[in-house]
């Protein structure tokens, strides 16, 4: 599973409500307040497990096909917009930690890396540096001049909001993380969205990256 992107933490060590609605909020960011609210009340527990005590769900995860297609699957669910699994769809996600090189207890570890450093001494929220590179040096440090340097670097950027995703932040926030070129809030979908919704991903990075598009010199090759 993914790890989430470090602005969101950035905004909830520095304010109380992680995602307080612009004026005039859309739909999309009023039920997506709800839904992050949601998930962090009731479905943050895997985050916090594998972020403190990665080892212990590793045995279960290695030891047994069943605890593997629980843990796996209960994000499956939770995390979809309504998609209708199949049981090959289910088995074959799950199998893909199953039978990995890794092992399914691969996973878990990053959740740990990412709030300690180097020595395994707990990082706080307000100075996580989010990032890789806060586990490796063990002086992590995100603020608004690291992200300026880190995501503000000329790279376009392009997001599609869907409504049943985990965190589902207004656009006010999102914006900051970059030079954002392009953006679209889709009707349904969840966290999944490249398997729920394939078509509308696609159809979302052609219209960034095609020609003439407001990031076709990317793959093009065309000069601005």
């Amino acid at each position: 599973m993914d790890v989430g992107d470090p602005p969101a933490s950035l905004v909830e060590s520095q304010h109380p409500d992680p995602f307080p609605l612009p004026p005039n909020p859309t739909d999309r960011e009023v039920n997506g307040k709800k839904r992050s609210a949601w998930f962090d009340q009731e479905g943050f527990g895997y985050n916090m497990l594998q972020g403190t005590k990665p080892q212990t769900i590793a045995y279960a995860l290695a030891d047994s096909p069943v605890a593997t297609l629980s843990w796996i699957y209960e994000k499956l669910h939770d995390w979809a917009d309504n998609y209708p699994w199949t049981d090959d769809e289910i088995c074959t996600w799950v199998s893909i930690y199953w039978f990995s090189t890794a092992g399914p207890a691969a996973a878990c570890r990053i959740y740990y890396e990412m709030i300690h450093d180097k020595n395994g001494n707990y990082i706080p929220p307000e100075s996580i540096g989010k990032g890789f590179e806060g586990a490796v040096t063990g002086k992590p440090k995100l603020t608004r001049k690291w992200l300026k340097q880190n995501h503000g670097t000329g790279v376009k950027i392009g997001q599609s909001h869907f409504p049943q995703d985990i965190h589902v932040a207004p656009s006010v926030w999102t914006r900051t993380i970059g030079d954002v070129v392009f953006e679209k809030e889709h009707e349904s979908g969840g966290h999944f969205a490249a398997y729920e919704k394939p078509e509308e991903l696609v159809d979302d990075l052609r219209t960034m990256f095609g020609h003439g598009a407001v990031a076709g010199s990317v793959w093009h090759g065309e000069r601005r």
